[in-house]
């Protein structure tokens, strides 16, 4: 077969004249395409600026912050794409970009669930603020202060100096006690005392005793309330509150009180009974403890 080459420069050329009209035709099509990017362009350098002081108000993290800003001026940027390809004519295009996005979008949210959920998590914290860097909380039976809180985890340092990484999900989701939000705490001590001992004496300096502390909260009342006859003592408890938020705070204010109360109830011939047990050695065949010969297991042991 030969070649010809006449024919094939005419087809050639016949294909080169059609995307020269074409592309003449489609001339101001892509003018126009060009400037809406430039203006969606300017539009989402403005945008951002704006979202990014807007965001600043609700969240101090910088990296949140960071990712929303990014995010939105994107999504502007794709909005001016979608439409400039729609202007060229170009809606075919424009579907399978959205359809393979979608999948895409999909399948990695399948993929890394765990990871969107902290990421959403972390989000919903940084504007939320239930906490914040520098907290005292208590989540998960691991209790700290909050030093980090990044999009998917929370560093929390806890009082013997470990650092416990929590994904953000488990923070979230989960009961958390954060005791910086409040400066009031109540203090709820559990003492026993003797049978033998005036109850309402009992009453009366035990309140005292702790009326006195500097951190003691003036406009809450003190309250006692005995509550069980215990096996060797008659339990209450003694309920005030501190203005101490943080832990270590609390803890000095509850030992202050103890010895508070063991004082005056040392001063005033009140008991704290210990533990008593009676020990029966002639119960169902056994030998009562005044038959043993004491002298001779002590020398056999």
């Amino acid at each position: 077969m030969k070649f010809d080459l006449k024919k094939a420069i005419d087809i050639l050329t016949t294909k080169i004249e059609g995307w020269l009209e074409n592309s003449t035709a489609m001339l101001p099509n892509i003018i126009i395409a060009v400037v809406i990017m430039i203006v969606f362009y300017l539009i989402a350098r403005a945008a951002k600026s704006i979202a990014r002081k807007v965001l600043n108000k609700f969240s101090s993290e910088r990296s949140i912050n960071d990712l929303f800003t990014t995010f939105f001026y994107l999504s502007i940027l794709g909005t001016g794409l979608i439409i400039s390809l729609n202007v060229l004519h170009l809606e075919q295009t424009v579907t399978s970009l959205l359809a393979g996005a979608g999948i895409i979008g999909l399948a990695l949210g399948f993929a890394f669930q765990d990871i969107t959920a902290n990421f959403i998590s972390g989000v919903l914290i940084a504007f939320r603020k239930p906490i914040q860097v520098g907290d005292i909380i208590k989540t998960d039976h691991f209790m700290g202060m909050v030093e980090k809180i990044d999009l998917r985890v929370t560093i929390i340092r806890t009082f013997q100096g470990l650092h416990v990484i929590i994904p953000n999900k488990d923070v979230f989701q989960s009961p958390v006690t954060n005791y910086t939000k409040t400066n009031e705490r109540r203090i709820d001590l559990d003492v026993g005392v003797s049978y033998a001992d005036d109850l309402e004496k009992v009453k009366e300096i035990a309140i005292k005793s702790v009326t006195n502390l500097p951190y003691l909260l003036p406009d809450k009342e003190v309250k006692l309330f005995f509550k069980e006859f215990g096996d060797s003592s008659i339990n209450f408890t003694l309920m005030f509150w501190v203005n101490y938020p943080d832990e270590p705070g609390f803890l000095q204010a509850q030992s202050d009180s103890i010895m508070a109360i063991k004082k005056a109830f040392d001063a005033n011939d009140i008991t704290i009974p210990f533990p008593i047990r009676t020990l029966d050695f002639g119960i169902k065949g056994g030998r009562d403890l005044s038959e043993m010969d004491i002298h001779q297991s002590n020398s056999t042991a």
